[in-house]
């Protein structure tokens, strides 16, 4: 999985909250702000509300024979008042002998760039944000956009029976106010070649404070389960320090990161 899809939440646009994982291809996973990261508060700069937070993504699906895949996925985030989000997370080791690593990357909606911190090469690569500080682009959020095309509770408005939406009671999630929804897709029988009708379930928990999804769950029969959710909520300011390049890196602009995301403003790299 790529990079950017783990940590800024690139693996699913806001849009599948309405249109549901496509035909063949499971839902995007990892975190992100879920960018709740991956991510959610990249959608749009929140100002003001600053705190830190560990993100935990863990994936469950259960095979045919009865064995169980299980992955777990963290993340820290750290968000200023002036909406700039940090996030570290830990990429667990692949096949081969390597070892795990961590990938920061840096969206700053203040000055208009993200940047991708490289820690084995003190490479810092800067990225225009497409469509300026804060706005939707390369690394729009998950979980904050409601859809337009529903109703707040029930069927699609017009143009889809398939989809079931219900707004769910406010509740604390690990000490955060939040309030719910809960979208239930069908899958038809024979629509994508499958025998019976299939139903998708994700339910999305934002902070009313925070503006930022605290908790996601997505169940789906072809992939498993999926749950992120935000733990360990400090809110206060951060170290300014976490939303900068340190001093001894290099900055390089655009090209691919280190996780081999190509940057907004394409083709190669050129030094600073």
């Amino acid at each position: 999985m790529k990079k950017n899809v783990i940590v800024l939440g690139l693996c699913a646009a806001a849009t599948l909250l309405a249109q549901g994982p496509p035909p063949g291809r499971g839902p995007g996973r990892g975190p992100g702000i879920m960018g709740l990261g991956r991510g959610g508060q990249l959608d749009r700069a929140v100002t003001g509300a600053p705190y830190s937070a560990i993100e935990v993504t863990q994936t469950s699906q259960t095979l045919p024979n009865g064995n169980v895949i299980s992955r777990t996925t963290q993340t820290t985030v750290y968000r200023d008042s002036q909406g700039r989000v940090r996030m570290e997370t830990t990429l667990p080791a692949r096949s081969g002998g390597q070892t795990s690593r961590t990938v920061v990357s840096i969206h700053d909606p203040v000055a208009g760039v993200s940047l991708e911190l490289d820690a084995q090469t003190k490479t810092a690569r800067e990225m225009k944000i497409p469509g300026g500080g804060g706005a939707r682009g390369a690394f729009a959020g998950r979980g904050a956009r409601q859809d337009a095309t529903t109703r707040p509770n029930g069927r699609g408005a017009g143009a889809d029976p398939n989809l079931l939406r219900e707004t769910l009671p406010e509740q604390a999630i690990n000490g955060v106010m939040a309030s719910g929804v809960r979208e239930t897709r069908t899958t038809p029988a024979g629509q994508i070649g499958n025998a019976q009708a299939l139903q998708t379930v994700r339910e999305t928990w934002i902070s009313t404070d925070l503006k930022v999804p605290v908790l996601t769950k997505l169940s789906d029969p072809r992939t498993g389960t999926t749950t992120t959710q935000l733990t360990n909520v400090v809110r206060s300011e951060p170290d300014p320090s976490l939303f900068q390049a340190p001093a001894d890196y290099k900055v390089v602009h655009g090209g691919r990161g280190p996780g081999g995301g190509m940057g907004a403003w394409g083709g190669g790299p050129s030094n600073r």
